[in-house]
């Protein structure tokens, strides 16, 4: 009997719209939309019953380290200041993984960017015949010359589709894009270098202008020689 029932077509009942005379409300709330809202409701209302339950069985005696590391600001707990939380050898360590991640980019950067210019300097260049050819006598050879240089001419930028004009000025744009990237890097990378040379044990200082053999405009530091053992 079952089968039968639902083999019978019924009319699906859909619930009603918001009515036009309370378009100014928006939308009408569905069940599912009032399902999601209460139960968002009651986890932020059991949320705040286990914390007010939390805060009447707290121990007045109980004592923890954060106590001591952190303290209140217009009822605000504010952590104590964490500049010295690595040693110098661990910060070491953790600019030199820096150092090769950049290292590691700057250098997949370089061979896209010298892979892309030999593929847009195939295409611009009509690649040259490499038959060899073996003449028996100097007129031969001029004539084999002749006949290599007609061959060798390259068909006018008209006779050239507009799709493939198109992908040529995109891959134009991407290796002007790659270059000013591999510039950036390169920039990062030995200002990193220079940073975590100065943290080295040492003495230095920074040259002045009129020390300068070629004046730059980035700073340049000179170390003490010491004898090493």
């Amino acid at each position: 009997m079952s089968s039968l029932r639902n083999a019978i077509s019924r009319r699906a009942h859909k619930e009603r719209a918001q009515p036009s005379s309370r378009k100014k409300f928006g939308l009408l709330e569905k069940h599912k939309d009032y399902v999601v809202r209460a139960k968002a409701f009651h986890k932020k209302e059991e949320t705040l019953r286990k914390l007010k339950e939390k805060a009447a069985f707290r121990n007045p005696d109980e004592f923890y380290f954060q106590m001591i590391k952190t303290r209140t600001v217009d009822g605000v707990h504010k952590p104590e200041n964490q500049a010295n939380k690595y040693t110098q050898e661990e910060l070491m360590l953790m600019k030199t993984q820096d150092i090769g991640y950049i290292l590691q980019k700057l250098q997949s950067e370089r061979k896209k960017v010298e892979k892309l210019t030999a593929v847009l300097h195939s295409v611009d260049n009509h690649p040259s015949n490499r038959h060899i050819y073996y003449a028996e006598d100097r007129e031969e050879a001029r004539e084999l010359q002749s006949q290599a240089s007609e061959s060798r001419v390259t068909p006018p930028s008209g006779d050239i589709p507009d799709h493939i004009k198109r992908k040529t000025a995109v891959s134009y744009r991407e290796l002007e894009a790659r270059k000013s990237r591999v510039n950036q890097l390169e920039k990062l990378y030995m200002e990193m270098t220079l940073k975590k040379e100065l943290q080295k044990k040492g003495r230095k200082r920074k040259l002045r202008e009129d020390e300068l053999t070629c004046p730059t405009s980035k700073p340049v530091y000179k170390w003490r020689s010491e004898r090493k053992r």
